[in-house]
């Protein structure tokens, strides 16, 4: 059995144990799932707008720049050869799109491995619900601290908690990150040393991964 603390986000109260469901926190960990989403996430954030020009892009070049025999020296066409200075390009970069395409059975199995990684090191904390009256940074230290998860953590929040006082009171922290559980995915999970969920989010995440 998978288990989590589960903490109350009012001072004073003990934590408590609570079982996770072990289809998707205490699956067997696929590196290779792992490995493949992370580098297709990492491939879809890529630009691809770096562009050069051909030596058929590039302005000028319409005059032969001499004869072509009788002057000893080697024969041209152009001044925009790739061969000259200011001419064009060969297989330089052109804009395309570096998107790479998973199963939706991989991207499944990949987010549960990466769950199930963090839950299997105890590395997984809950907190009953996530609210602050006004964004304010030292608050959300403070539950840090009493979470004990340091300050590398990845903080996921239900919808209807994802407004902007809890937003901005994790924005200030650099080596934290507050995102929505609509958002949860396989690179914040291993890029961050802890995962610490809200019951809402808990309730969400379970039911979205029953559907998929």
């Amino acid at each position: 059995m998978v288990e989590a603390k589960v903490y109350s986000l009012q001072e004073g109260a003990e934590p408590r144990a609570a079982a996770l469901d072990e289809r998707f926190f205490g699956a067997e960990v696929n590196e290779d799932l792992l490995y493949r989403i992370v580098r297709t996430q990492l491939a879809g954030r890529r630009q691809g707008t770096a562009s050069t020009k051909t030596r058929g892009e590039v302005r000028g070049g319409g005059k032969k720049p001499w004869r072509q025999k009788g002057t000893g020296r080697a024969r041209h066409g152009s001044r925009r050869s790739p061969l000259w200075v200011g001419g064009g390009t060969t297989f330089g970069p052109k804009p395309r799109s570096y998107e790479m395409k998973l199963t939706k059975k991989m991207r499944f199995g990949a987010l549960v491995s990466a769950l199930s990684d963090r839950a299997g090191e105890g590395r997984v904390v809950l907190v009953d619900r996530l609210a602050f009256e006004e964004p304010k940074t030292k608050a959300a230290i403070a539950l840090l601290e009493r979470l004990g998860v340091g300050g590398n953590a990845l903080v996921v929040v239900s919808g209807p908690e994802y407004v902007r006082a809890v937003r901005k009171s994790f924005t200030n922290l650099p080596y934290v990150k507050c995102i929505c559980e609509a958002g949860l995915n396989v690179y914040d999970i291993l890029r961050h040393d802890h995962l610490v969920l809200t019951a809402g989010a808990v309730e969400e995440l379970q039911g979205r991964l029953s559907h998929a």
